[in-house]
């Protein structure tokens, strides 16, 4: 992957889609190589251009319905190595559920808010180039709360810190970057850790981006959509 990120972005509105355009090639380190407003003419572009990244709405034409996590489950079955972040107007868990039910790997779920966070967006990107995983935090929220109530969930086994350890290795946050948000030594942070996937139950397979699996893989437990 190159220093400069090789971006396509999917979006049926023009002006969302050329102010993310402007916004993004105005930091100096992407590429925005094609902007398209279909799911189709975005399957094209990554063809043609073999981005490192692509930004997609996870509506679009012609049903506006979830195109947009159709094209990403596309991309990355054909072409591994292209990250995808997909964006959407609402924090619905079954959204991610269906983003995620083939792996974490190099997929992003944003709300579309986040386009005027730069640095949020700019994270997303870097991390699904990288083949890793990120979640919305607010997405977060939600998954953990409508969990929660269930006495029978995975979640029920964990302390209200390691609930809390939980939410930000979802966010794709390092030990350190959890221990200042929390107010904790980093020691105590890899402690909540470490008893967080043992008590999930999560094996330690360094291809699996675990921080954002030890949300999904349980959550989905009780919440998969039909």
């Amino acid at each position: 992957m190159s220093e400069c990120l090789r971006v396509v972005i999917a979006e049926d509105h023009y002006l969302v889609r050329e102010g993310t355009r402007r916004l993004l090639e105005d930091t100096g380190t992407v590429d925005v190589i094609a902007a398209v407003g279909d799911a189709e003419e975005l399957l094209d572009a990554v063809r043609r251009h073999r981005p490192d990244a692509v930004i997609a709405d996870i509506r679009m034409p012609p049903s506006h319905h979830v195109e947009g996590i159709a094209a990403a489950h596309t991309i990355r079955a054909t072409h591994p190595e292209i990250g995808v972040v997909v964006l959407s107007q609402h924090s619905d868990e079954n959204y991610a559920f269906a983003l995620f039910r083939h792996g974490t790997n190099g997929l992003a779920y944003l709300l579309k808010e986040r386009v005027g966070d730069l640095d949020e967006l700019l994270h997303a990107l870097r991390e699904v180039a990288a083949g890793r995983s990120v979640v919305d935090p607010r997405i977060v929220e939600v998954l953990v709360r409508s969990n929660t109530r269930s006495a029978d969930s995975p979640l029920s086994r964990l302390t209200s810190r390691e609930l809390q350890v939980l939410q930000h290795m979802a966010q794709g946050k390092a030990n350190r970057m959890i221990a200042d948000a929390l107010g904790l030594a980093e020691s105590t942070v890899e402690k909540h850790v470490n008893s967080t996937f043992a008590k999930l139950g999560l094996a330690e397979e360094s291809q699996i981006h675990r921080r954002v699996t030890a949300v999904l893989t349980y959550l989905r437990h009780d919440h998969t959509p039909g």
